[in-house]
Protein backbone atom coordinates (compact mmCIF):
# COMPACT_ATOMS: atom_id res chain seq x y z
CA UNK A 1 0.00 0.00 0.00
CA UNK A 2 1.37 3.23 -1.27
CA UNK A 3 -0.26 6.21 0.97
CA UNK A 4 0.15 9.80 0.14
CA UNK A 5 -0.65 13.03 1.94
CA UNK A 6 -1.88 16.42 0.83
CA UNK A 7 -3.12 19.33 1.92
CA UNK A 8 -0.94 21.03 4.07
CA UNK A 9 0.07 24.71 3.58
CA UNK A 10 0.77 27.79 5.39
CA UNK A 11 -1.72 29.48 8.03
CA UNK A 12 -2.54 31.98 10.47
CA UNK A 13 -3.04 31.20 13.89
CA UNK A 14 -7.09 29.87 14.28
CA UNK A 15 -7.07 28.95 10.21
CA UNK A 16 -8.03 26.08 9.21
CA UNK A 17 -6.65 22.94 6.64
CA UNK A 18 -7.99 19.91 5.42
CA UNK A 19 -5.86 16.99 4.91
CA UNK A 20 -6.44 14.04 2.45
CA UNK A 21 -4.91 11.00 1.90
CA UNK A 22 -4.76 8.60 -0.96
CA UNK A 23 -4.28 4.69 -0.19
CA UNK A 24 -3.37 2.87 -3.10
CA UNK A 25 -5.12 -0.59 -2.00
CA UNK A 26 -8.38 -1.38 -0.38
CA UNK A 27 -6.46 -3.36 2.26
CA UNK A 28 -6.42 -0.06 3.87
CA UNK A 29 -10.16 0.13 4.50
CA UNK A 30 -9.34 -2.99 6.71
CA UNK A 31 -7.20 -1.75 9.46
CA UNK A 32 -7.45 0.93 11.99
CA UNK A 33 -6.03 4.37 10.81
CA UNK A 34 -4.35 7.71 11.96
CA UNK A 35 -2.72 10.82 11.46
CA UNK A 36 0.53 11.08 12.56
CA UNK A 37 2.60 14.24 13.06
CA UNK A 38 6.11 14.67 13.44
CA UNK A 39 7.71 18.41 14.33
CA UNK A 40 11.75 18.30 13.53
CA UNK A 41 13.73 17.46 16.45
CA UNK A 42 10.37 15.68 17.90
CA UNK A 43 9.44 11.95 17.73
CA UNK A 44 6.60 11.09 15.40
CA UNK A 45 3.02 10.97 17.27
CA UNK A 46 -0.26 10.18 16.75
CA UNK A 47 -2.58 12.70 16.53
CA UNK A 48 -5.77 11.38 15.71
CA UNK A 49 -7.17 7.72 14.95
CA UNK A 50 -10.47 6.01 13.33
CA UNK A 51 -11.22 2.18 13.09
CA UNK A 52 -12.75 0.30 10.91
CA UNK A 53 -16.06 0.69 12.10
CA UNK A 54 -15.75 4.86 12.49
CA UNK A 55 -14.90 5.27 15.85
CA UNK A 56 -12.45 8.15 16.61
CA UNK A 57 -10.05 9.40 19.12
CA UNK A 58 -8.14 12.38 19.35
CA UNK A 59 -4.88 13.62 21.28
CA UNK A 60 -5.92 15.81 24.07
CA UNK A 61 -4.01 18.57 22.31
CA UNK A 62 -6.03 18.42 19.64
CA UNK A 63 -9.73 17.52 21.14
CA UNK A 64 -12.39 19.75 19.60
CA UNK A 65 -10.49 21.09 17.23
CA UNK A 66 -9.37 18.48 14.43
CA UNK A 67 -11.80 15.84 12.96
CA UNK A 68 -10.71 12.66 11.34
CA UNK A 69 -13.25 10.63 8.85
CA UNK A 70 -12.71 8.32 6.28
CA UNK A 71 -14.30 7.23 2.84
CA UNK A 72 -13.82 3.36 2.31
CA UNK A 73 -15.18 3.85 -1.29
CA UNK A 74 -12.32 6.35 -2.10
CA UNK A 75 -9.54 4.18 -0.10
CA UNK A 76 -9.45 7.62 2.13
CA UNK A 77 -8.49 9.32 4.78
CA UNK A 78 -9.17 13.22 6.03
CA UNK A 79 -8.22 15.10 8.95
CA UNK A 80 -10.23 18.46 9.14
CA UNK A 81 -8.29 20.58 11.29
CA UNK A 82 -9.70 24.06 12.88
CA UNK A 83 -8.39 26.59 14.95
CA UNK A 84 -5.19 25.82 14.01
CA UNK A 85 -1.88 27.21 16.64
CA UNK A 86 1.86 27.58 16.34
CA UNK A 87 2.15 24.31 18.24
CA UNK A 88 0.20 22.42 15.35
CA UNK A 89 3.32 23.29 13.05
CA UNK A 90 4.64 19.53 11.80
CA UNK A 91 4.91 17.31 8.68
CA UNK A 92 1.61 15.04 8.81
CA UNK A 93 1.34 11.41 7.32
CA UNK A 94 -1.18 9.35 7.56
CA UNK A 95 -0.83 5.33 8.06
CA UNK A 96 -2.58 2.23 9.75
CA UNK A 97 -2.81 1.93 13.56
CA UNK A 98 0.30 -0.56 14.68
CA UNK A 99 -1.30 -3.58 16.49
CA UNK A 100 0.63 -6.24 17.97
CA UNK A 101 -0.27 -8.16 14.79
CA UNK A 102 0.19 -5.62 12.40
CA UNK A 103 2.42 -3.23 11.35
CA UNK A 104 2.64 0.15 9.86
CA UNK A 105 2.40 0.44 5.78
CA UNK A 106 5.86 2.42 4.53
CA UNK A 107 5.40 5.98 5.16
CA UNK A 108 4.74 8.37 2.61
CA UNK A 109 5.96 11.71 1.70
CA UNK A 110 4.18 13.25 4.86
CA UNK A 111 2.26 17.08 4.04
CA UNK A 112 3.74 20.14 6.14
CA UNK A 113 1.38 22.30 8.01
CA UNK A 114 3.02 25.68 8.87
CA UNK A 115 0.77 27.68 11.28
CA UNK A 116 1.92 31.11 11.98
CA UNK A 117 1.91 33.51 15.06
Amino acid sequence: VQLQASGGGLVQTGGSLRLSCAASGTIFNDRPAGWYRQAPGDLRELVASITRGGETTYRASVEGRFAISRDKAKNALYLEMNNLKPEDTATYYCNAIKTYDSDYFSWGRGTQVTVSS
